[in-house]
């Protein structure tokens, strides 16, 4: 099969709710396939029963049918997803094991270069030192031949020879300094570190390539937003104002939080959206549970049902996780992606432009929808002024 083909068979068996390979994929009257857990959950949040591909409507729920070809090919395709996903995870730690093992190899012979060298002086020293000594031993035995000979003009004659001494070099002030290897180990893990952070940057490359194919477009729901905030017409944009506005208090609205909820919900599956938040000084970002108490004063942890990072002052990162998590960020990014994955229980935050991860919420337990959550907060007088806007996905592979 040729690749084309294969790529376009794994694409069938995506179901359209999670955007995953099928898990215990069942098909409805219509004809439709979905992974049971998906559209059960599906249909238990909504209040009609219909399709969710064609939204034919059925009168009652109806008996799911297993799809028992589709499941044989849920278990080849997710089996060569995982071979590729062991395959590559092989490629990467190799290739970190071979740098870290080049870095070890070169560190020992740049100490050896050292040790050698010095060796080398010492040798040297030490070969000057002896001939200096052979000189001298001889002269000496000569001066002694000399001082036992009782014929007194030869001694006369041959004194002036010995009057002059060898030469020699003074050698107080020398000696064989050991290297110093200061540094030298720091050097090689600063470099090891540079390599592996380069590494680490493209897989987090190729990372947010993959989780931005799960992109939504998501609006924001001018029914849930606080009376201070201000949408732009395409519901992309939203920021603080300082007149509040005459609005209906629905059930669904911010009451004392300045904060606006996205129209997408999910209650299963994997979904991403990304927002630029360049130019502000505080902002809150992140998803929550539909059912939060919008009429309160909101707490931003996991326990009250949001899963949330911020920004404070200018600089202040932080993930809101209940206590507060300091996040190092440097600069700071510019434009936020967020991604969810349902099932796993996984609310993942990436510095885009920079293709970095800056925090991941784990092992949550989702029970409800959740929906997209935003909070430009106050304008501090136009230093807090700009948007956060909801930005196009670049999803080019």
């Amino acid at each position: 099969m040729s690749a084309a083909s294969c790529l376009l068979s794994e694409d069938q068996f995506l179901c359209s709710i999670c955007l995953d390979v099928f898990t215990d994929p069942v098909s409805t009257p219509c004809g439709h396939n979905f992974c049971k857990n998906c559209i059960t959950q599906h249909w238990t949040v909504t209040d009609r029963c219909q399709c969710p591909m064609c939204e034919e409507k059925f009168n009652t729920r109806p008996q799911l049918r297993v799809n028992t070809l589709f499941s044989e090919m849920s278990v080849k395709t997710s089996k060569a997803a995982a071979d590729r996903e062991k395959a590559e995870g092989v490629e990467v730690f190799t290739a970190l094991k071979e740098a870290a093992e080049r870095g070890l190899n070169e560190l020992i012979e740049e100490i050896q270069e050292k040790q050698e060298t010095v060796e080398k002086q010492a040798e040297g020293f030490i070969t000057d030192l002896q001939q200096e000594i052979s000189e001298l031993m001889k002269r000496s035995s000569e001066v002694e031949q000399l001082s036992r000979s009782a014929d007194h003009l030869h001694l006369l004659q041959s004194f002036s020879s010995l009057t002059a001494a060898p030469p020699t070099e003074d050698r107080t002030e020398v000696s064989v300094r050991p290297p110093s290897y200061g540094g030298t180990v720091v050097r090689a893990v600063v470099q090891l570190e540079e390599t592996l952070r380069k590494k680490r940057m493209l897989l987090f490359e190729a990372e947010l390539k993959r989780l931005q194919q799960s992109a939504v477009d998501v609006t924001l729901d001018p029914d849930t937003a606080h009376p201070k905030l201000i949408l732009s017409d395409d519901g992309k944009q939203v920021n603080h104002g300082d007149v509040r506005k005459n609005l209906p208090d629905n059930p669904e609205r911010f009451s004392k939080s300045v904060s606006v909820l996205g129209k997408h919900n999910v209650c299963a599956g994997r979904f991403y959206f990304e927002v630029q938040v360049k130019g502000k000084t505080d902002w809150d970002l992140g998803v929550v549970r539909e059912s939060i108490n919008r009429k309160e004063d909101i707490t931003l942890t996991p326990q009250k049902g949001f899963w949330t990072i911020c920004l404070r002052n200018g600089n202040e990162y932080r993930a809101c996780a209940g206590p507060p998590v300091r996040l190092s960020l440097g600069s700071g990014p510019e434009k936020v992606g967020v991604f969810v994955d349902y099932e796993e229980g996984l609310v993942s935050f990436y510095d885009v432009d920079a293709a970095a991860l800056i925090y991941s919420f784990t092992g949550c337990s989702f029970t409800d929808r959740l929906l997209p959550y935003f909070s430009p907060h106050l304008n501090q007088g136009g230093k807090n002024s700009a948007p956060l806007i909801i930005s196009p996905v670049n999803q080019t592979a």
